[in-house]
């Protein structure tokens, strides 16, 4: 792959990593995920961003770099918006091809960066409002994000052309190749980006939400004509999209989900999954959405992105040990971190000596302020009134989600 020519003087270079690894050791990529720079040339040269040594990721780089007649030694200056090891984690070996580099971020980045890295030579701190003049009319200035998604993060924007590089916000997962902007993407590449963009933010930025929103009003006043996040593709034509997804995605965490619901469920023996049917004919029958996901055969990272945007979930679990079957538990837990409040639930599932799922689930989740229908509950086989009982809560808490529009 080449360097692609954003605007005069600015060039995105990018790493796709596709090697089975999960992102955060934790969400698959089966798509892949891209980790992107960007080159800032004036009189001075600035490099935005940086990879990790993953999947020969640097390799990736200087390969691009080549392409422009640039090497890792000519840079004058790193900016880091973000020290999360994904793009710092290759910091030492840049260094000590380029001991002249002076490495810039925020006063939260600068401890991060001697953390990590053992780095505090060259190493300086900018703050909201702060300018780099790189020569030739290449201007940057900083704006802190905090949280957004680690507490050091920033964005830098350059004045002439007009352009946000944004780090971990407006991102997504998959690959991106010799397609970059977003006016050269085919509707099915829209619409896969579009679906990577949610997982993304319910994965990586949901338990944010409140500081996305912060951010963006803390950038309303910028010029943006193009968006350049560290994953995903560069928003060029129409930059205003991405944002108004995030705007809607960090809201959704404020009971606005879309009218669909997310049914999630695992089963020991056969006797809870027998009722999910029941559950989903219920819920069609009001002509609602219903995303269904079983754990633990699932990664958690598909349920969690349906789950963020639905106004109603459903979880359908057996008994353990007293307490909630530990897959779905899991699920709980994740939900509880990502901070998925507000929604409409429902849960059923059976039981075989005792009972004691409900009550571990009404504990586990009474700060994630949902309204709970009555559960549903059987001791073994479920008999024909449980599946009338399921068919009927399915159709209420669809007339529900119905009703919230």
């Amino acid at each position: 792959m080449k360097a692609v020519k954003m605007s005069e003087g600015i060039y995105r270079v990018g790493a796709n990593i596709k090697n089975g690894d999960m992102f955060e050791g934790m969400w698959p990529i089966p798509d892949g995920v891209s980790l992107n720079c960007y080159v800032v040339s004036g009189e001075k040269k600035a490099l935005i961003d940086m990879v990790d040594d993953w999947n020969n990721a640097p390799g990736q780089i200087r390969e691009q770099l080549n392409s422009i007649s640039m090497g890792i030694e000519d840079f004058d200056y790193l900016i880091l918006n973000h020290m999360e090891p994904d793009h710092i984690g290759w910091l030492q070996e840049f260094v000590v091809i380029n001991p002249k580099v002076q490495i810039v971020t925020t006063p939260k980045g600068v401890d991060l960066v001697k953390a990590f890295c053992g780095i505090t030579e060259n190493v300086s701190a900018v703050k909201s409002g702060d300018t780099l003049d790189l020569g030739n009319g290449k201007v940057l200035s900083f704006t802190e994000i905090p949280n957004v998604h680690w507490p050091e993060t920033m964005v830098t924007y350059e004045s002439e052309s007009g352009i946000l590089f944004s780090c971990d916000a407006f991102g997504s997962y998959g690959e991106v190749h010799e397609i970059v902007f977003d006016d050269e993407l085919s509707q099915e590449q829209h619409d896969f980006y579009d679906r990577e963009s949610l997982r993304y933010y319910a994965n990586i930025i949901a338990t944010f939400s409140l500081f996305v929103l912060k951010a963006i009003d803390k950038l309303a006043g910028l010029d943006i004509k193009m968006i350049a996040p560290s994953h995903g593709i560069v928003w060029r034509e129409n930059p205003g999209v991405i944002v108004e997804r995030y705007k809607q995605y960090a809201n959704f965490m404020n009971g606005k989900g879309l009218p669909e619901i997310t049914l999630i469920w695992g089963s020991m023996y056969g006797y809870t999954e027998k009722v999910v049917s029941s559950v989903v004919k219920g819920i069609r029958s009001e002509s609602v959405p219903v995303h269904v996901h079983r754990v633990p055969e699932e990664n958690a990272s598909w349920a969690l992105a349906d789950a963020w945007k639905s106004a109603g979930i459903v979880f359908g679990m057996p008994t353990y040990e007293y307490k909630m079957f530990p897959p779905i538990a899991g699920v709980v837990d994740v939900f509880e971190d990502k901070r998925v409040w507000n929604k409409k639930v429902f849960r059923f599932g059976s039981f075989g000596w005792s009972g004691g799922a409900q009550k571990d689930f009404m504990e586990k989740t009474k700060k994630l302020k949902w309204e709970h229908l009555e559960p549903l509950e059987w001791q073994g086989e479920a008999d024909d009134e449980a599946h009338k009982i399921a068919f009927e809560r399915g159709a209420e808490l669809a007339r529900m989600i119905k009703k919230a529009e």
